[in-house]
């Protein structure tokens, strides 16, 4: 008897929830572009809107182009459904709104993405919605952080911007022993790299923005998890809160699925050359990078992750000023935030993404003012590094 062997990733990329359009053949997921979609009968819209029948009622209930991408990125991250939104951050605030109520408590990575902070920061002030930051390299640290009331332990690993790594078996340990969901953000190695529900999370998140677009043309944000979750957050702070998709941004994601995988190993791998420039370069002094060896995390990222990606941080000899006229020297680095797209960007995270949280607090998460973060792109990696080295001269 034949056994069909595993799908690769690049292979579930391309062909996940959608194999031509049975009427037209159409090779590419055509694009819905409807608001809304007419019943045959009264009686068939009644049996929808109760639940009764499955089919499209309205386009922010679900629309078949977002469907596609909905599946495709269940299908990577090995979850049984996933939901699309408007950005990264309705997925976040859609989710943590779902998954608490007043007086619950949330753990989450410290340096954390400053805009997921001030979402922690609005639910804390307006909602009554606790909120602690932990280093969770370290089971005695998670352990004393946690609350009576804590609900949700939330992880971005690697953390924005210093690459610090989030071991997720010990993670999900601790919190089946309280009852906690487990959601991760993954936006920084996409499924391709990183698959947190093989691990025992509950919920993945990504800013599809980044790399599952890739091009820097489109704004979205992907969750996904199990169905009985994922459902219920479709019919409640989804549908009420309204963060949802259009159907060419989908289209556009679907699109940048099917590269995803030969441009991640462009990433890592052009990621890679150029942390060990850096690291080698008499005017820096750290390279925050899971790829080096000396990484104090190097181990964890070998176990963890299938490749160590295009994102790195690092710090100038010369501090906030060496800095700031490295980064205006640049040519071919685009001085710009956002991160994962064919294009290399370089930004100033203490006056750019993380600007948001307190100087006190960025201190504390290791985002000093002199730190500099780098997302590689796909160029060719000696002209990324010929960029950085005469830009370098200036620091």
């Amino acid at each position: 008897m034949h056994r069909q062997k595993k799908q690769g990733l690049s292979t579930t990329a391309i062909h996940a929830g959608y194999h031509s359009d049975p009427q037209t053949g159409a090779l590419a997921t055509p694009i819905y572009q409807t608001s809304t979609f007419v019943f045959s009968s009264t009686e068939e819209g009644a049996k929808r809107f109760s639940g009764e029948e499955a089919g499209y009622i309205y386009s922010r209930l679900g629309n078949p182009t977002i469907t596609v991408l909905e599946e495709k990125m269940a299908a990577l991250e090995k979850a049984e459904a996933g939901l699309a939104f408007a950005s990264g951050m309705a997925a976040v605030s859609s989710i943590l709104m779902a998954l608490v109520r007043t007086g619950d408590h949330i753990l989450g990575t410290k340096g954390l993405y400053g805009c997921t902070y001030g979402l922690l920061t609005l639910m804390k002030d307006r909602f009554a919605v606790n909120y602690s930051l932990c280093d969770m390299t370290d089971e005695d640290s998670i352990r004393q952080m946690l609350q009576p009331t804590t609900r949700v332990i939330y992880v971005e690993t690697p953390i924005n911007p210093t690459m610090e790594l989030v071991d997720l078996k010990l993670v999900v340990k601790i919190a089946k022993e309280i009852d906690a969901y487990v959601v991760v953000d993954n936006t920084f190695m996409s499924p391709y790299l990183q698959r947190p529900i093989e691990y025992g999370c509950d919920i993945v998140i990504h800013s599809a923005t980044k790399f599952i677009g890739g091009h820097g043309d489109v704004i979205a944000g992907v969750a996904v998890g199990p169905k009985s979750i994922m459902d219920s957050i479709r019919m409640t702070t989804q549908k009420d809160m309204g963060g949802i998709l259009a159907p060419f941004d989908a289209y556009l994601l679907i699109r940048g699925l099917k590269t995803l995988g030969v441009r991640m190993d462009r990433h890592c791998e052009n990621g890679q050359r150029v942390a060990e420039f850096l690291h080698n370069h008499p005017k820096v002094a750290i390279v925050h990078y899971p790829g080096l060896p000396h990484f104090p995390q190097y181990e964890l990222a070998c176990e963890q992750m299938d490749g160590f990606g295009g994102l790195l941080a690092f710090e100038l000899e010369g501090g906030m000023e060496a800095g700031i006229r490295m980064m205006n020297n640049v040519r071919l680095c685009k001085r710009a935030v956002s991160l994962g797209d064919v294009d290399s960007l370089i930004q100033h995270p203490a006056s750019m993404t993380h600007s948001v949280i307190p100087a006190e607090e960025r201190w504390k998460m290791g985002i000093t003012d002199g730190l500099i973060r780098l997302s590689v792109g796909i160029e060719d990696v000696e002209d990324i590094i010929d960029d950085l080295d005469a830009a370098l001269s200036f620091a």
